[in-house]
């Protein structure tokens, strides 16, 4: 019988999980390089660019990713904190080469604090104030490489600013620590993501894509000692549909 880790999958399974991304995102530069073409944007010279914006959709994973490739997306169990997430962002990209594209961008990403059912009921659909998700504002690169003019492979990566997370924290015996938290230091951290998908036009395409934002609280502190130290992690990934306009 192999070993098992101590949730019962194989211990090399999240190793896997990584391999095949990167082997996701590099293989098809490869390809794209041996067929050759000018499958990026043909309308568009070596060095010309355009700008664009960005909007994704999809669901988190409860808090449960501890590294990039990694979190739990079973749809069909339940789990506090497992939410409808979003973003938006902007940014410009140049084509590089005839399959490649690679650009900056810059925007707002938000993980799980809205719950689209209540849109039938009368609680709430953003609920920020009781489940205090994480969220924060992104500034980063990213890149592009069309294997054909129709499918493409992408990749961003860059600095995250993250949301506090002004809550009470408490021993195990349930005292109240009377810890202070959202600080604004140790929230300075970074976010990376890869997807696939279509592109429906030069200027539009549809996607998935999945991101990971590497993040904890800020720094907390007793109040009766002065002492700070590091806020819980609070990693988060969100797996779901991209779309894109290029102007």
């Amino acid at each position: 019988m192999p070993k098992t880790n101590k949730k019962g999958s194989p211990p090399m399974k999240k190793s896997l999980i990584c391999a095949a991304l990167a082997a996701t995102l590099f293989a098809p530069a490869a390809f794209a390089q041996s067929t050759g073409g000018d499958t990026y944007r043909p309308d568009k010279q070596v060095g010309e660019g355009n700008a664009f914006i960005a909007g994704n959709v999809g669901r988190t994973d409860g808090g449960t990713a501890g590294r990039f490739g990694t979190g739990d997306f079973n749809v069909f169990e339940s789990r506090d904190g497992r939410k409808t997430g979003y973003g938006l962002v902007g940014g410009y990209r140049w084509k590089v080469a005839p399959a490649w594209g690679v650009g900056i961008e810059g925007g707002y990403t938000d993980l799980g604090n809205l719950v689209v059912r209540n849109a039938f009921n009368d609680d709430a659909v953003n609920q920020r104030e009781d489940t205090n998700a994480l969220r924060g504002w992104i500034v980063g690169g990213n890149a592009r490489v069309n294997v054909n003019p129709a499918w493409y492979i992408g990749a961003r990566g860059g600095y995250f600013r993250a949301s506090d997370n002004n809550a009470d924290y408490y021993n195990s015996v349930g005292q109240d620590l009377g810890l202070e938290s959202g600080g604004n230091d140790g929230r300075n951290s970074w976010y990376a993501g890869i997807g696939t998908g279509w592109n429906a036009t030069e200027n539009f395409s549809v996607g998935l894509h999945y991101d990971y934002f590497r993040a904890k609280s800020g720094d907390l502190r007793d109040p009766a000692t002065g002492i700070k130290f590091e806020g819980p992690k609070r990693s988060t990934a969100l797996l779901g549909l991209t779309a894109e306009y290029a102007f």
